[in-house]
């Protein structure tokens, strides 16, 4: 492996980490496109995606935990039905065409932006009311089950979908929300690391090293992260969902001319 490749995709790998700590996601968003660009196949940047966003889940997750700000009750009850849901994901990643898969994520990027201002006007109205009208047990299952199925599609740990459906469904605040879907991040990333393992997807040195350099992002921003204001956090929440939408429909276009 060139230095080149390497040093990019460490970079890559640091990059996912801070978006994994201040964001509550994998950071599949950024290693799948940037492995592509690198000259990997889509299916083996989803998979290696996977595993490296296992280190830097865990390394996230353990210095929440170590600040007090992990709830393993919490984690569990969204991180079972997410294991099942993931290695449908893996399965479906292999059936369905890449253009297709790409639009879809984009229009779910953009639907995560509307739930996360839904659930601002929603609490606003519930100032005096603070009870919540959804199942709690059926919103964990909904929850969790979905985010597995993208971190076995696209490679990502399902944050991008987890952490507004907590908002919304839950009663979730951001902050929670974020620290949560970190922890299910490290479940759905191990199943998704099997699944894709068990079909000889994975490149285990390059995730390596996109793990190691996760590892040290997460590190950093989840000791910054409870110093923020929600609303700040809100917002980058939402700008980067914008920012993605507008390359993954661009991506899917691509895709689309290339049949």
């Amino acid at each position: 492996m060139v230095t080149s490749k390497l040093l990019l995709l460490a970079a890559g790998g640091f990059i996912s980490g801070i978006l994994a700590g201040f964001l509550g996601i994998g950071g599949g968003t950024v290693l799948v496109p940037l492995q592509v660009a690198l000259g990997y196949t889509p299916l083996q940047a989803v998979a290696t995606s996977s595993f490296s966003i296992v280190i830097t889940a865990i390394s996230g997750s353990i210095q929440n935990w170590r600040m007090g700000y992990l709830s393993f009750k919490r984690v569990i009850y969204l991180g079972l039905p997410a294991v099942i849901t993931t290695l449908l994901g893996v399965e479906l990643a292999t059936r369905i065409p890449q253009y297709i898969l790409l639009f879809a994520f984009g229009l779910l990027l953009l639907l995560n932006i509307f739930l996360v201002q839904l659930r601002k006007r929603l609490t606003n109205r519930k100032a005096n009311n603070p009870g919540n009208t959804f199942n709690p047990v059926l919103a964990r299952i909904f929850t969790g089950g979905t985010a597995g199925v993208l971190a076995g599609l696209f490679g990502v740990g399902g944050g991008v979908i987890m952490v507004p459906l907590q908002i919304l469904l839950i009663g979730e605040t951001i902050k929670v929300a974020i620290q949560t879907s970190l922890g299910v991040i490290m479940i759905t990333a191990i199943s998704a690391t099997i699944g894709h393992a068990a079909k000889g997807n994975v490149l285990w040195v390059e995730g390596l090293i996109l793990g190691i350099g996760g590892l040290i992002g997460a590190q950093i921003s989840t000791r910054f992260l409870p110093k923020l204001p929600d609303h700040i956090v809100s917002l980058a929440f939402r700008t980067l969902l914008a920012v993605l939408s507008i390359y993954i429909f661009w991506q899917a276009w691509q895709a689309y001319e290339r049949m």
